[in-house]
Protein backbone atom coordinates (compact mmCIF):
# COMPACT_ATOMS: atom_id res chain seq x y z
CA UNK A 1 0.00 0.00 0.00
CA UNK A 2 1.38 3.40 -0.97
CA UNK A 3 1.41 6.41 1.28
CA UNK A 4 -1.55 8.68 0.65
CA UNK A 5 0.06 11.77 2.16
CA UNK A 6 -0.69 14.83 0.01
CA UNK A 7 2.14 17.32 -0.50
CA UNK A 8 0.71 20.83 -0.20
CA UNK A 9 3.63 23.16 0.61
CA UNK A 10 6.72 24.44 -1.20
CA UNK A 11 9.31 22.85 1.10
CA UNK A 12 7.91 19.33 0.79
CA UNK A 13 7.33 19.84 -2.91
CA UNK A 14 10.97 20.76 -3.60
CA UNK A 15 12.15 17.78 -1.55
CA UNK A 16 9.86 15.49 -3.56
CA UNK A 17 11.23 16.94 -6.82
CA UNK A 18 14.75 16.02 -5.76
CA UNK A 19 13.72 12.48 -4.81
CA UNK A 20 11.90 12.00 -8.12
CA UNK A 21 14.94 13.30 -10.03
CA UNK A 22 17.09 10.68 -8.27
CA UNK A 23 14.83 7.85 -9.43
CA UNK A 24 15.28 5.79 -12.57
CA UNK A 25 13.39 5.32 -15.81
CA UNK A 26 10.24 7.00 -17.12
CA UNK A 27 8.05 9.16 -14.89
CA UNK A 28 4.38 8.24 -14.62
CA UNK A 29 2.04 11.17 -14.12
CA UNK A 30 -1.69 11.68 -13.88
CA UNK A 31 -3.98 14.56 -12.98
CA UNK A 32 -7.41 14.67 -11.41
CA UNK A 33 -9.73 17.53 -12.34
CA UNK A 34 -13.25 18.30 -11.18
CA UNK A 35 -15.07 18.32 -14.51
CA UNK A 36 -18.77 18.86 -14.05
CA UNK A 37 -18.21 20.36 -10.60
CA UNK A 38 -15.94 23.38 -11.15
CA UNK A 39 -15.68 26.11 -13.77
CA UNK A 40 -11.98 25.63 -14.35
CA UNK A 41 -10.31 22.59 -15.85
CA UNK A 42 -7.32 22.94 -13.54
CA UNK A 43 -5.71 19.98 -11.84
CA UNK A 44 -6.77 19.51 -8.22
CA UNK A 45 -4.46 16.56 -7.65
CA UNK A 46 -1.33 15.47 -9.53
CA UNK A 47 0.09 12.00 -9.00
CA UNK A 48 3.67 11.02 -9.89
CA UNK A 49 5.49 7.70 -9.70
CA UNK A 50 9.04 6.79 -10.59
CA UNK A 51 10.97 3.64 -9.93
CA UNK A 52 13.46 3.93 -7.04
CA UNK A 53 11.71 7.15 -6.00
CA UNK A 54 8.17 6.15 -5.12
CA UNK A 55 4.72 7.62 -5.51
CA UNK A 56 3.85 11.23 -4.71
CA UNK A 57 0.55 13.08 -4.51
CA UNK A 58 0.60 16.85 -5.01
CA UNK A 59 -2.02 19.52 -4.29
CA UNK A 60 -1.57 21.99 -7.21
CA UNK A 61 -3.87 24.76 -5.89
CA UNK A 62 -1.87 24.84 -2.65
CA UNK A 63 1.58 24.57 -4.26
CA UNK A 64 1.05 26.89 -7.23
CA UNK A 65 3.95 26.84 -9.67
CA UNK A 66 5.18 23.26 -10.11
CA UNK A 67 7.69 23.92 -12.88
CA UNK A 68 10.55 22.68 -10.70
CA UNK A 69 9.20 19.14 -11.11
CA UNK A 70 9.56 19.51 -14.86
CA UNK A 71 12.88 21.37 -15.03
CA UNK A 72 14.63 18.73 -12.91
CA UNK A 73 13.33 16.00 -15.22
CA UNK A 74 12.74 17.75 -18.55
CA UNK A 75 14.70 15.25 -20.65
CA UNK A 76 12.92 12.22 -19.22
CA UNK A 77 10.02 10.33 -20.77
CA UNK A 78 6.69 11.01 -19.06
CA UNK A 79 4.07 8.26 -19.12
CA UNK A 80 0.39 9.24 -19.25
CA UNK A 81 -2.85 7.46 -19.99
CA UNK A 82 -4.87 9.60 -22.47
CA UNK A 83 -2.32 12.41 -22.47
CA UNK A 84 -4.52 14.79 -24.48
CA UNK A 85 -6.86 15.03 -21.49
CA UNK A 86 -4.18 16.05 -18.99
CA UNK A 87 -1.51 18.01 -20.86
CA UNK A 88 -3.35 21.34 -20.67
CA UNK A 89 -3.81 21.29 -16.90
CA UNK A 90 -0.24 20.05 -16.38
CA UNK A 91 1.16 22.83 -18.52
CA UNK A 92 -0.93 25.29 -16.55
CA UNK A 93 1.19 24.56 -13.45
CA UNK A 94 4.49 24.45 -15.33
CA UNK A 95 4.79 20.75 -16.19
CA UNK A 96 5.37 20.60 -19.95
CA UNK A 97 6.77 17.22 -21.03
CA UNK A 98 8.94 17.08 -24.13
CA UNK A 99 8.68 13.29 -24.52
CA UNK A 100 5.67 11.21 -23.62
CA UNK A 101 4.45 7.65 -23.81
CA UNK A 102 0.66 7.45 -23.98
CA UNK A 103 -0.61 4.06 -22.85
CA UNK A 104 -4.21 4.74 -23.89
CA UNK A 105 -3.26 5.81 -27.40
CA UNK A 106 -0.94 2.81 -27.67
CA UNK A 107 -3.77 0.51 -26.65
CA UNK A 108 -5.85 1.95 -29.49
CA UNK A 109 -3.08 1.36 -32.02
CA UNK A 110 -2.86 -2.22 -30.78
CA UNK A 111 -6.59 -2.72 -31.28
CA UNK A 112 -7.36 -3.50 -27.66
CA UNK A 113 -11.13 -3.74 -27.19
CA UNK A 114 -11.21 -1.63 -24.01
CA UNK A 115 -8.66 1.15 -23.61
CA UNK A 116 -9.55 2.65 -20.23
CA UNK A 117 -6.78 2.37 -17.67
CA UNK A 118 -8.60 -0.24 -15.58
CA UNK A 119 -9.19 -2.71 -18.44
CA UNK A 120 -5.67 -2.16 -19.84
CA UNK A 121 -4.07 -2.84 -16.44
CA UNK A 122 -6.19 -5.95 -16.00
CA UNK A 123 -5.44 -7.20 -19.51
CA UNK A 124 -1.67 -6.65 -19.35
CA UNK A 125 -0.86 -7.09 -15.66
CA UNK A 126 -3.72 -9.25 -14.43
CA UNK A 127 -4.53 -6.72 -11.70
CA UNK A 128 -8.06 -5.42 -11.15
CA UNK A 129 -7.97 -1.65 -10.77
CA UNK A 130 -11.15 -0.22 -9.26
CA UNK A 131 -12.31 3.03 -10.89
CA UNK A 132 -15.13 3.97 -8.55
CA UNK A 133 -13.79 7.48 -7.84
CA UNK A 134 -13.02 8.56 -11.42
CA UNK A 135 -15.96 10.99 -11.52
CA UNK A 136 -15.45 12.42 -8.03
CA UNK A 137 -15.25 16.12 -7.17
CA UNK A 138 -11.48 16.40 -6.78
CA UNK A 139 -11.75 20.02 -5.61
CA UNK A 140 -13.03 18.58 -2.30
CA UNK A 141 -10.81 19.39 0.68
CA UNK A 142 -9.67 17.41 2.50
CA UNK A 143 -9.65 14.60 -0.02
CA UNK A 144 -10.94 11.32 1.44
CA UNK A 145 -8.26 8.66 1.95
CA UNK A 146 -9.95 6.08 -0.33
CA UNK A 147 -9.85 8.62 -3.15
CA UNK A 148 -6.14 9.20 -2.57
CA UNK A 149 -5.38 5.49 -2.56
CA UNK A 150 -7.28 5.15 -5.83
CA UNK A 151 -5.39 8.10 -7.34
CA UNK A 152 -2.00 6.74 -6.27
CA UNK A 153 -2.67 3.37 -7.88
CA UNK A 154 -3.40 5.13 -11.16
CA UNK A 155 0.30 5.96 -11.53
CA UNK A 156 1.94 3.23 -9.46
CA UNK A 157 1.24 0.65 -12.19
CA UNK A 158 1.58 2.92 -15.20
CA UNK A 159 5.27 2.34 -15.94
CA UNK A 160 4.73 -1.44 -15.81
CA UNK A 161 1.85 -1.00 -18.28
CA UNK A 162 4.08 1.15 -20.48
CA UNK A 163 6.74 -1.58 -20.64
CA UNK A 164 4.25 -4.30 -21.53
CA UNK A 165 2.63 -2.16 -24.20
CA UNK A 166 5.98 -1.28 -25.72
CA UNK A 167 6.71 -4.99 -26.17
CA UNK A 168 3.42 -5.42 -28.02
CA UNK A 169 4.07 -2.38 -30.19
CA UNK A 170 7.46 -3.78 -31.16
CA UNK A 171 5.95 -7.20 -31.96
CA UNK A 172 3.32 -5.59 -34.19
CA UNK A 173 5.78 -3.18 -35.87
CA UNK A 174 3.82 -0.20 -34.53
CA UNK A 175 6.31 1.38 -32.12
CA UNK A 176 7.44 4.01 -34.63
CA UNK A 177 3.79 4.80 -35.36
CA UNK A 178 3.13 5.22 -31.65
CA UNK A 179 6.00 7.66 -31.27
CA UNK A 180 4.63 9.72 -34.17
CA UNK A 181 1.26 9.81 -32.42
CA UNK A 182 2.86 10.84 -29.13
CA UNK A 183 4.65 13.74 -30.79
CA UNK A 184 1.47 14.80 -32.59
CA UNK A 185 -0.29 14.88 -29.22
CA UNK A 186 2.41 17.16 -27.83
CA UNK A 187 2.35 19.40 -30.90
CA UNK A 188 -1.43 19.73 -31.14
CA UNK A 189 -2.37 23.42 -30.85
CA UNK A 190 -4.74 24.57 -28.15
CA UNK A 191 -8.36 24.97 -29.13
CA UNK A 192 -9.28 28.40 -30.41
CA UNK A 193 -11.90 29.98 -28.18
CA UNK A 194 -15.21 30.61 -29.88
CA UNK A 195 -16.12 34.25 -30.56
CA UNK A 196 -19.68 33.46 -29.46
CA UNK A 197 -19.44 30.63 -26.92
CA UNK A 198 -23.09 31.06 -25.92
CA UNK A 199 -24.11 29.53 -29.24
CA UNK A 200 -23.07 26.14 -27.83
CA UNK A 201 -26.13 26.17 -25.54
CA UNK A 202 -27.77 22.77 -25.91
CA UNK A 203 -31.19 23.20 -27.54
CA UNK A 204 -30.44 26.68 -28.89
CA UNK A 205 -31.63 25.55 -32.33
CA UNK A 206 -35.21 25.44 -31.01
CA UNK A 207 -35.29 29.22 -30.60
CA UNK A 208 -36.92 30.92 -33.58
CA UNK A 209 -36.28 34.66 -33.34
CA UNK A 210 -33.27 36.96 -32.83
CA UNK A 211 -34.96 38.33 -29.69
CA UNK A 212 -35.12 34.85 -28.17
CA UNK A 213 -31.45 34.41 -28.97
CA UNK A 214 -30.69 37.74 -27.29
CA UNK A 215 -32.36 36.56 -24.08
CA UNK A 216 -30.48 33.27 -24.21
CA UNK A 217 -27.21 35.10 -24.76
CA UNK A 218 -27.87 37.40 -21.82
CA UNK A 219 -28.71 34.50 -19.52
CA UNK A 220 -25.65 32.57 -20.66
CA UNK A 221 -23.30 35.46 -19.85
CA UNK A 222 -24.96 36.04 -16.47
CA UNK A 223 -24.54 32.35 -15.62
CA UNK A 224 -20.98 32.23 -16.91
CA UNK A 225 -19.93 35.25 -14.87
CA UNK A 226 -21.26 33.75 -11.64
CA UNK A 227 -19.82 30.34 -12.43
CA UNK A 228 -16.38 31.76 -13.10
CA UNK A 229 -16.35 33.83 -9.91
CA UNK A 230 -17.50 30.89 -7.81
CA UNK A 231 -15.45 28.30 -9.73
CA UNK A 232 -18.49 26.13 -10.21
CA UNK A 233 -19.64 24.34 -13.35
CA UNK A 234 -22.23 26.59 -15.08
CA UNK A 235 -24.70 23.74 -15.43
CA UNK A 236 -24.77 23.34 -11.66
CA UNK A 237 -26.37 26.79 -11.38
CA UNK A 238 -29.04 26.37 -14.03
CA UNK A 239 -28.96 23.91 -16.93
CA UNK A 240 -29.02 24.87 -20.60
CA UNK A 241 -32.60 23.64 -20.80
CA UNK A 242 -33.62 26.33 -18.28
CA UNK A 243 -31.99 29.04 -20.39
CA UNK A 244 -33.76 27.82 -23.53
CA UNK A 245 -37.13 27.59 -21.77
CA UNK A 246 -36.84 31.11 -20.32
CA UNK A 247 -35.80 32.48 -23.71
CA UNK A 248 -38.59 30.79 -25.61
CA UNK A 249 -41.39 31.86 -23.22
CA UNK A 250 -42.89 35.35 -23.18
CA UNK A 251 -42.44 36.41 -19.56
CA UNK A 252 -43.96 39.49 -17.97
CA UNK A 253 -42.18 39.37 -14.60
CA UNK A 254 -39.87 37.28 -12.45
CA UNK A 255 -42.82 35.56 -10.78
CA UNK A 256 -43.66 34.02 -14.15
CA UNK A 257 -40.02 33.04 -14.56
CA UNK A 258 -39.86 31.08 -11.31
CA UNK A 259 -43.22 29.47 -12.05
CA UNK A 260 -41.91 28.20 -15.36
CA UNK A 261 -41.62 24.44 -14.86
CA UNK A 262 -38.55 24.06 -17.09
CA UNK A 263 -36.69 26.85 -15.29
CA UNK A 264 -34.96 24.70 -12.70
CA UNK A 265 -31.52 24.16 -11.28
CA UNK A 266 -29.77 24.55 -7.95
CA UNK A 267 -29.59 28.33 -8.20
CA UNK A 268 -32.82 29.00 -10.09
CA UNK A 269 -34.51 30.44 -6.98
CA UNK A 270 -31.57 31.75 -4.95
CA UNK A 271 -30.35 33.87 -7.89
CA UNK A 272 -33.77 34.69 -9.28
CA UNK A 273 -33.12 38.45 -9.37
CA UNK A 274 -29.95 37.87 -11.41
CA UNK A 275 -31.74 35.67 -13.92
CA UNK A 276 -34.67 38.05 -14.28
CA UNK A 277 -32.33 41.02 -14.80
CA UNK A 278 -30.61 39.01 -17.53
CA UNK A 279 -33.96 38.27 -19.20
CA UNK A 280 -34.86 41.98 -19.11
CA UNK A 281 -31.47 42.90 -20.55
CA UNK A 282 -31.98 40.44 -23.39
CA UNK A 283 -35.46 41.81 -24.10
CA UNK A 284 -34.08 45.34 -24.27
CA UNK A 285 -30.87 44.58 -26.16
CA UNK A 286 -30.69 46.58 -29.39
CA UNK A 287 -27.80 44.55 -30.80
CA UNK A 288 -29.73 41.47 -31.82
CA UNK A 289 -27.71 38.40 -32.81
CA UNK A 290 -28.11 36.88 -36.24
CA UNK A 291 -29.98 33.61 -36.37
CA UNK A 292 -27.19 31.74 -38.12
CA UNK A 293 -23.49 32.48 -38.24
CA UNK A 294 -21.66 31.86 -41.53
CA UNK A 295 -19.33 28.91 -41.15
CA UNK A 296 -16.56 27.40 -43.23
CA UNK A 297 -17.06 24.00 -41.64
CA UNK A 298 -18.34 21.22 -43.85
CA UNK A 299 -21.99 20.22 -43.74
CA UNK A 300 -22.63 16.80 -42.15
CA UNK A 301 -22.26 13.90 -44.63
CA UNK A 302 -26.00 13.17 -44.39
CA UNK A 303 -26.56 16.42 -46.30
CA UNK A 304 -24.06 15.65 -49.03
CA UNK A 305 -26.40 13.56 -51.16
CA UNK A 306 -28.33 16.66 -52.23
CA UNK A 307 -25.55 19.24 -52.06
CA UNK A 308 -22.56 17.34 -53.45
CA UNK A 309 -23.31 13.71 -54.35
CA UNK A 310 -19.90 13.16 -55.93
CA UNK A 311 -18.26 14.02 -52.58
CA UNK A 312 -20.48 11.52 -50.78
CA UNK A 313 -19.54 8.80 -53.27
CA UNK A 314 -15.84 9.54 -52.72
CA UNK A 315 -16.30 9.52 -48.96
CA UNK A 316 -18.20 6.23 -48.85
CA UNK A 317 -15.83 4.45 -51.22
CA UNK A 318 -12.76 5.61 -49.32
CA UNK A 319 -14.35 4.76 -45.96
CA UNK A 320 -14.85 1.17 -47.08
CA UNK A 321 -11.21 0.91 -48.13
CA UNK A 322 -9.92 2.43 -44.90
CA UNK A 323 -12.20 0.28 -42.76
CA UNK A 324 -10.78 -2.86 -44.40
CA UNK A 325 -7.25 -1.57 -43.88
CA UNK A 326 -7.92 -0.77 -40.23
CA UNK A 327 -9.24 -4.28 -39.68
CA UNK A 328 -6.11 -5.66 -41.31
CA UNK A 329 -3.95 -3.55 -38.99
CA UNK A 330 -6.11 -4.38 -35.93
CA UNK A 331 -6.92 -0.81 -34.96
CA UNK A 332 -9.94 1.53 -34.99
CA UNK A 333 -10.39 3.23 -38.33
CA UNK A 334 -10.37 6.64 -36.63
CA UNK A 335 -6.79 5.98 -35.50
CA UNK A 336 -5.76 4.94 -38.98
CA UNK A 337 -6.88 8.37 -40.19
CA UNK A 338 -8.79 11.15 -38.45
CA UNK A 339 -12.34 11.10 -39.95
CA UNK A 340 -12.43 14.88 -40.43
CA UNK A 341 -9.36 14.69 -42.68
CA UNK A 342 -11.05 12.18 -44.97
CA UNK A 343 -14.21 14.32 -45.08
CA UNK A 344 -12.20 17.39 -46.06
CA UNK A 345 -10.45 15.52 -48.86
CA UNK A 346 -13.66 13.93 -50.16
CA UNK A 347 -15.41 17.30 -50.24
CA UNK A 348 -12.58 19.12 -52.00
CA UNK A 349 -10.03 16.68 -53.42
CA UNK A 350 -6.84 17.88 -55.13
CA UNK A 351 -6.77 17.99 -58.90
CA UNK A 352 -5.68 15.80 -60.48
CA UNK A 353 -6.30 12.97 -58.03
CA UNK A 354 -3.03 11.05 -57.75
CA UNK A 355 -1.08 9.38 -54.98
CA UNK A 356 1.28 12.36 -54.98
CA UNK A 357 -1.48 14.96 -54.71
CA UNK A 358 -3.36 12.98 -52.04
CA UNK A 359 -0.11 12.60 -50.09
CA UNK A 360 0.42 16.35 -50.15
CA UNK A 361 -3.18 17.00 -49.12
CA UNK A 362 -2.96 14.54 -46.23
CA UNK A 363 0.24 16.16 -45.01
CA UNK A 364 -1.35 19.60 -45.19
CA UNK A 365 -4.30 18.36 -43.12
CA UNK A 366 -1.98 17.10 -40.40
CA UNK A 367 -1.90 13.36 -41.05
CA UNK A 368 1.14 11.60 -39.66
CA UNK A 369 3.82 10.09 -41.90
CA UNK A 370 2.75 6.53 -41.05
CA UNK A 371 -0.91 7.35 -41.71
CA UNK A 372 -0.06 8.83 -45.09
CA UNK A 373 2.01 5.77 -45.99
CA UNK A 374 -0.83 3.40 -45.10
CA UNK A 375 -3.72 5.37 -46.64
CA UNK A 376 -2.63 7.60 -49.53
CA UNK A 377 -2.89 4.95 -52.25
CA UNK A 378 -6.17 3.61 -50.85
CA UNK A 379 -7.76 7.07 -50.82
CA UNK A 380 -6.44 7.96 -54.27
CA UNK A 381 -7.77 4.75 -55.80
CA UNK A 382 -11.10 5.10 -54.01
CA UNK A 383 -11.60 8.68 -55.20
CA UNK A 384 -10.77 7.77 -58.80
CA UNK A 385 -13.11 4.78 -58.62
CA UNK A 386 -15.92 6.92 -57.20
CA UNK A 387 -15.54 9.60 -59.85
CA UNK A 388 -15.47 7.00 -62.63
CA UNK A 389 -18.60 5.37 -61.25
CA UNK A 390 -20.48 8.67 -61.27
CA UNK A 391 -19.23 9.51 -64.76
CA UNK A 392 -20.51 6.17 -66.04
CA UNK A 393 -23.89 6.73 -64.41
CA UNK A 394 -24.17 10.17 -66.03
CA UNK A 395 -23.22 8.69 -69.42
CA UNK A 396 -25.88 6.00 -69.06
CA UNK A 397 -28.55 8.57 -68.20
CA UNK A 398 -27.73 10.87 -71.12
Amino acid sequence: MVSVHVIDNAEDFLHACAVIASGSGPIAIDAERASGFTYSQRAYLIQVHRREAGTFLFDPPAIGDMSQLFTQNEDEEWVLHAASQDLACLREVGIAPKRIFDTELSARLLGMERVGLGPVVESLLGIHLAKEHSAADWSTRPLPEPWLTYAALDVELLVDVRDEIEKLLIESNKLAWAHEEFQATLDKPEKVLSAEPWRKISGLHTLRTPRQLAVARSLWFARDDIAQRRDVSPGRLIPDSAIVAASRTQLANKAELIQLKEFNGRASKSLLDTWWNAVVAGLQDEQLPVMRVPSDTLPPPRAWADRKPEALERLQTAREALTSKAEELSMPVENLLTPSILRELAWAPPSPITVVSITAALKKQGARVWQISETCALISNAFVEADQKLAEEVAEDS
